[in-house]
Parts: structure tokens; sequence; C-alpha cells
């Protein structure tokens, strides 16, 4: 066999083998018995620890709809927003559930999977005694925010805050509360259920217009989205908006109704 013919068949049989590795990883979820999901713990009522220590939430229900789905168990692993797409590199989680929003930075680094799932804006937890009224209320002033959070840059350029960045929401909130900051930069979500189902927020406000609304997306590793793995886990939230069971699930753990939710369903059912 010449060298010419080698090559070639050699580079087939790479090509072969290495498009069966990518599609393999659903298959390795399923020989497995588990996928493993990040999600959050401190983001309630989304993904967060009950007194007893379960995670419970909406994108709990769905991390234990997909491992259904798939016949296997959910092994749950928390994360925060800076570090759950390094554990989705590194392969220390097979997906991703965690509030996180879809830009195309993110889709440089992971598979971001559409349909999009769910979708938030960027707004402010500040005390009502700030007296804080616009977004330009914010320049010279110390606002905390999560490290990682992509409306953490866009804030800060516009509007010229002094961003003080955390690695969690516990710290987030104590340093909110002992004055260490004027407000909390976050997603309008997180800030309106809190609002609306705890007294320890009875003295604080969202006193801004929401900006910059982005979709959220669940990711897999960037090299299976086009693969098996990839196209089901597509199809699976694709029937949560045909189904309504987003809706369902939504409405079960207390949010508010959600415009992009119904949108979804509608076009979908």
């Amino acid at each position: 066999m010449n060298t010419f013919i080698k090559a070639v068949l050699t580079g087939a049989i790479t090509a072969v083998i290495g498009s069966g590795a990518l599609a393999d990883k659903l298959q390795d979820i399923k020989d497995a018995d588990k996928i493993v999901v990040g999600v959050k713990q401190d983001y309630k009522p989304w993904g967060y620890l009950t007194s007893d220590g379960e995670l419970k939430g909406l994108e709990i229900d769905l991390a234990k709809d997909v491992a259904e789905r798939l016949g296997v168990e959910a092994e749950l692993v928390p994360v925060v927003a800076s570090n759950r797409m390094e554990f989705l590199q590194q392969g220390r989680i097979d997906l991703i559930i965690a509030t996180m929003g879809d830009n195309p930075q993110r889709r440089e680094v992971v598979g971001m999977i559409e349909p999009n799932y769910y979708a938030g804006g960027t707004n402010v937890l500040a005390p009502k005694a700030a007296g804080l009224k616009e977004w330009e209320d914010l320049k010279g002033k110390d606002l905390c925010a999560l490290q990682g959070s992509y409306y953490n840059k866009r804030v800060t350029q516009l509007y010229g805050p002094n961003l003080v960045a955390f690695a969690g929401i516990p710290e987030v909130t104590s340093a909110l509360k002992n004055g260490s900051c004027i407000g909390f930069l976050y997603d309008n979500t997180w800030i309106e259920s809190q609002l609306a189902s705890d007294d320890q927020w009875a003295d604080y406000e969202m006193p801004f217009e929401t900006e910059d609304p982005q979709a959220w997306s669940i990711a897999v590793p960037l090299d299976a989205l086009d693969e098996a793995y990839g196209q089901k886990m597509s199809e699976i939230v694709t029937d949560w908006h045909k189904t309504g069971y987003l809706l369902e699930r939504n409405e079960a753990n207390g949010i508010a109704a959600s415009p992009f939710l119904q949108e979804q369903h509608d076009k979908l059912k």
C-alpha cells in the first residue's frame, strides 16, 4: 500500500474514531448509570439548600427530570458562576443547569443548548433608604456583585460603580447588610423572588428598570454539542416547553409567571 493511500486511510480512521468518541458521551452517562449535573445551591427558588440539607428548586426538578428521561441517577454538584464552566470543561460535571445566561463569549467555551429554558435581566437589590432611582445613581459607589456574572462588565462600563465581587451569594448579602456596598447587582428573577417571599428584605427594593434581558441555557461540553448527547438535551428542553412542564414547575416552585416561558410554550405546543 503506497504512502498516500495509507495517509488517507489513517485520516479516515482517526476521524471515525474521534466522531465515535464524541458520540459516546451520552453512552458514557448511561454506562455510568448517572448524570452529574452542576446546580446552584444559593439561588432560591431555582436551586437551594433546605434546612435539612436537601437540594430543592426549579432547576433541581429539571436536573432530576433529565436523569429520569435518560434512565440514570442524578448526582447534583453545587456550582457558582465563577466555576461552573470550568467544572464542565474538566469533566467534573456532565451538564450545567445553573441560571447561566447564554452569550457569544460563553458559546466559545461550552455547548449552549437550544432552545433556551429560561430568561432574566439585570437589576439591583438595594436598601430603600439608599434612595436609588436611576442606574446613573450608581456612579462612583461601591456595588456588590458575584464573580463571573455576565453583566458585571457592562454595568461597570455604562454606569461607573466600583464593583466589589464575591464568590457566592451568602458573602454578597452579608456585605450588603453590613453596609459595605450600596446594592447587589444581580438577576432580576432572583431579586423579585426574594422581595416577594423573604421578610429579611422588607426594607429593600429593586429600584431600577430591568435591563439587558438574557436567555438562560443548559450546557454540555462544547465538543458534544452537535453529537448525540447535545441533540438529546435539545430534545428534552424542547419537550419541557412543548408540554408545559416548565410552566408547571415554575408555578410549583412559587416563581412569578414568566412571559418567556409562556411565549416558548405557545410557540412549540
